[in-house]
Formats: C-alpha cells, sequence, structure tokens
C-alpha cells in the first residue's frame, strides 16, 4: 500500500493585521539533532500515525513537502501558491498512490483562496483521480466547506478543545482510509449545518458529556466517525459555522438523520457553553479578594493562538495600575524587548518599553523598571494541550517588574502548556497568574488553580463577534444573530 502524506496548513484570522508569510511555515517534522530523532510537529500526528502502522504491515509512506504556520491573519498568495505547488509536484512524483492521507488545520484564508486548504484538496482530487483513497485529518476550529467534503473522502476533525487528541484522530484517520482502500468500508458523509458559532471547551460540561456521547455512537451501527466542527469566529469566510459531520459505512440516510439529532441535541446546550467571560477590572477583583491561590486568568483577546499579537497591555496596565504582586504573565510576545534584557542578562536593572507594538488592538507600550531574573536559551514550553507533548519557546527571559514577572518570549506562540516552570518560576505559588490563551491552557493549569477566569479585554481575537465587522460571513449564525 502507497501512501503519499504532508502537513499544511494556518488558522487564519482575518481581522488580523499580521500577515501570514511563507517564511513562518514550520516543516512536517524537525530536524533530528544531537542524536535525538525527528520530532513532529504538533499537528504532524498522521505521519507519526502512518509510521507506526508501518511496523505492523507494509506500508510505502510518501511524505510531502507542506508547512504548517502559527494563527496570523491573511496568508499571503505567494505564500499558499508556493507552498501547494510544492505539495503537487511531490505529489506527482510520487504517483501512483492508493492512499492521500494528509494533515491539516481548515481554516486557512489566503488572498484569492477563502478556502486555501479546501482548493488544495480539489488539486489534489485532480491528480490522482476518482479512486484513490483521500482522507483528512483537521482541526475542530476549521471550516466543514464543500470543496472539502465533495474532494475527500475521508474527514476527521479533533474532538477536543483543548486538542488532547491529535493522535488518536490520526490513528483513526489513518485505521479507515487503510479499510476504504481494502474495500472493506464504503465512508459516506452527512453534513447539516447547526446556524451557529461559539468557543466549545470540551472538559467542560455540558460538551464534555456530548463528546462522549459521539464517541459511544460511533461504536453503533456502522457509524465510522463522527465530528462536532466548531468553526472559526475570526475567520470571516462564506461558509463560516459550526457544522456536525457524521461518517457512516454506505448508510447516507442513517448518518443525515444522526447529524439532525446531534445539530438539535448541541442546540439545546448552546447557552451553557460559553465560558463566562468578565472584563478586567470585575476578573481582578475576583482574583485578588479570593482567599484561595493561584487564580488563572486568561487573556482570551491576546491568544496568538487565535491570531492575536499576544503583546496587549490591557490586562498588564490594569495590574500595575493597582499594585498587584505576586503575580505572574505570559506568554508575552516583544522579541525587542527580549534582546535587551538577554543582552543585559541575569541580575541586570534596566528601564524598558515593552508591549503595544503590534497595533491598536495591542493597547499602549508601558515604560517599566525591570529587573532580569532569568535568560533561557531556548527552553520548552512543558506538557502541551496536556498530552504529554512539549513544543519549543525559543529564546525566553523573566523579567520582574513592580512584583509582577513576565516571560518575555521571542517566538509568538500561546500557553499551550507550562511556560514558566522552564524560566525558574514555580507559577503555583503566585496569588493571580495570567495566561495569554483562550483554552488550551485548561489542562496544564486548570488542575492546580483555585479558580479560572475568562478575560473579556480588547485585542485582536476579542470575543465581541459583533464589532468584528464581518463582511463575507453568513447571516443567521447564533449568538451574533439573534
Amino acid at each position: 500500500m502507497r501512501i503519499f502524506t504532508a502537513l499544511f496548513g494556518t488558522e487564519t484570522n482575518t481581522f488580523s493585521p499580521l500577515p501570514t508569510s511563507i517564511d513562518q511555515f514550520m516543516p512536517n517534522e524537525l530536524p533530528a539533532s544531537d542524536g535525538k530523532p525527528f520530532e513532529y510537529h504538533l499537528f504532524g500526528m498522521v505521519l507519526r500515525a502512518l509510521r507506526e502502522r508501518a511496523l505492523v504491515e507494509p506500508l510505502d509512506i510518501v511524505q510531502g513537502r507542506g508547512g504548517f504556520a502559527e494563527p496570523n491573519g491573511m496568508t499571503t498568495r505567494t505564500a499558499y501558491e508556493t507552498l501547494r505547488d510544492r505539495l503537487l509536484e511531490d505529489l506527482r512524483a510520487a504517483m501512483p498512490v492508493d492512499i492521500v492521507a494528509l494533515a491539516m488545520h481548515g481554516a486557512m484564508i489566503a488572498d484569492g483562496y477563502e478556502d486555501a486548504e479546501g482548493d488544495l484538496i480539489a488539486e489534489v482530487r485532480g491528480i490522482v483521480g476518482p479512486d484513490v483513497v483521500i482522507g483528512v485529518e483537521l482541526d475542530l476550529h476549521g471550516f466543514l466547506s464543500r470543496k472539502k467534503y465533495e474532494n475527500a473522502d475521508i474527514l476527521i476533525f479533533f474532538k477536543e478543545y483543548p486538542h488532547l487528541d491529535i493522535l488518536d484522530r490520526a490513528r483513526e484517520l489513518v485505521d479507515l482510509c487503510l479499510r476504504t482502500a481494502r474495500k472493506e468500508i464504503r465512508p459516506v458523509m452527512s453534513i447539516v449545518d447547526c446556524n451557529m458559532i461559539a468557543q466549545f471547551m470540551t472538559l467542560r460540561e455540558p460538551m464534555r458529556s456530548f463528546v462522549l456521547r459521539m464517541k459511544e455512537l460511533e461504536s453503533t451501527d456502522r457509524v465510522l466517525s463522527i465530528s462536532c466542527v466548531h468553526g472559526f469566529a475570526w475567520g470571516d469566510c462564506s461558509e463560516l459555522g459550526t457544522k456536525m459531520l457524521v461518517i457512516t459505512d454506505g448508510r447516507k440516510s442513517q448518518g443525515d438523520a444522526l447529524a439532525a439529532q446531534l445539530r438539535d441535541e448541541l442546540f439545546g446546550i448552546r447557552d451553557r457553553c460559553f465560558a463566562q467571560y468578565l472584563d478586567i477590572e470585575t476578573a481582578l477583583d475576583e482574583a485578588t479578594r479570593s482567599p484561595t491561590h493561584p487564580i488563572v486568568l486568561a487573556d482570551v483577546a491576546d491568544n496568538t493562538g487565535g491570531g492575536a499579537a499576544g503583546d496587549s497591555t490591557f490586562v498588564l496596565a490594569a495590574m500595575l495600575k493597582r499594585g498587584i504582586t505576586e503575580a505572574c504573565i505570559g506568554p508575552f510576545y516583544d522579541p525587542l524587548a527580549l534582546a535587551i534584557c538577554y543582552s543585559a542578562g541575569a541580575g541586570a536593572r534596566l528601564p524598558l518599553r515593552i508591549g503595544g507594538k503590534h497595533s491598536p488592538a495591542s493597547g499602549q507600550p508601558l515604560d517599566v523598571e525591570a529587573r532580569v531574573l532569568n535568560c533561557a536559551a531556548a527552553p520548552d514550553m512543558l506538557n502541551c494541550f496536556g498530552s504529554g507533548l512539549n513544543t519549543p519557546m525559543g529564546r525566553a527571559v523573566r523579567i520582574d517588574i513592580a512584583g509582577i514577572e513576565i516571560v518575555l518570549v521571542e517566538k509568538r506562540i500561546q500557553a499551550l502548556g507550562d511556560l514558566f516552570t522552564p524560566v525558574g518560576l514555580d507559577w503555583r505559588s503566585r496569588k493571580i497568574v495570567v495566561v495569554k490563551s483562550a483554552n488550551h491552557f485548561y489542562a496544564a493549569y486548570a488542575p492546580s488553580a483555585a479558580k479560572v477566569l475568562f478575560v473579556d479585554s480588547p485585542g485582536g481575537a476579542s470575543m465581541n463577534w459583533k464589532e468584528l465587522g464581518y463582511r463575507h460571513r453568513p447571516r443567521n449564525l447564533w449568538p451574533i444573530d439573534n
């Protein structure tokens, strides 16, 4: 069985001022170094699942060039077309193949391509023809578009947010692709539009039970896979929205009915799926009054995982104004401030201007007196998504500003996991911990937190969707439209 695979995609925030250029796309796996084996990209688990499967049965795996970028603004036309054409060139060279198994995000919007990943899948189908199996693993924050489902045989979206199940879904994709290629199953997709867009946090009820129900249904009546495609509210496109996807073994009418049933169940719990978002002052009031600690505050609107810059100063400025101490914040994306601190070295005291550099959504820069506590060459953020996987942070510096410790980073990342411990900071001993993330932090921080608060601050990934100025999204999307 000959299988072509590649990693390709990004999550596009069309309201972000930061373009996604070609140099931001990381490869499918990181090169081996110092005797270590290859390290897989967090979203590159399809390749890992294929290699695992190849240990127990003969598979000829051909890895194509691709790339994966951190969430950002519109992908440039040059970046998309260059990367697409490289991948397609590798596919043509690999032909003939039995299966194309791709790892994608699903919310990539490029200049001239509203559904870039759907466009690529259509190009792949044009090369391999109608009989080759095309399977794709996607982020549940992607778009379930017509180009995707008309040209792929199998689409598997993550079930969990935080994304704890990327490898599990990759294994599921590989298994279904192999069974389809061997004519053991005949997957058919049933799709129902839910007419909503929301942030469904699956570690909390009622979504926890909804995800478990999807999994239970997958083992019955020739149901092969069920996905709840959340969608991505900050990607303005004509196919934005939450959708239910059911894949059955040749039972289209059954799949249609089950997708509609799950859509109705999801709509029934929709009001309880949102976290309670507090304004900055209310969140700080609650955190400072709490008799137990640490209180974790999620600076949701400055989540780089949603395309924000990662350098907003709104929460930090409010904390400094109140004289809050025994607190920490991270990751704070400010390469210039980091370089100055790194050059000065641990123990240095210096005036520093931090944050507020990318757009009005980042707030005003702050002029502070900083003490450099630690300079780390390239620490790993620990236990990303709560999955046991770590991810490199690039250079990081820990500084103290009037009793608030800040982790400055040179790579634009969100708090996927514990970013404080690698720079020598025991965040559990602090009263207030601010993480720049929307939900991926939850698995790493919530178990040790006295309480988690979600902050509705200004920023590039604001939860105030009605004010975003959409131009292309469908109408009748709850809760934006009544």
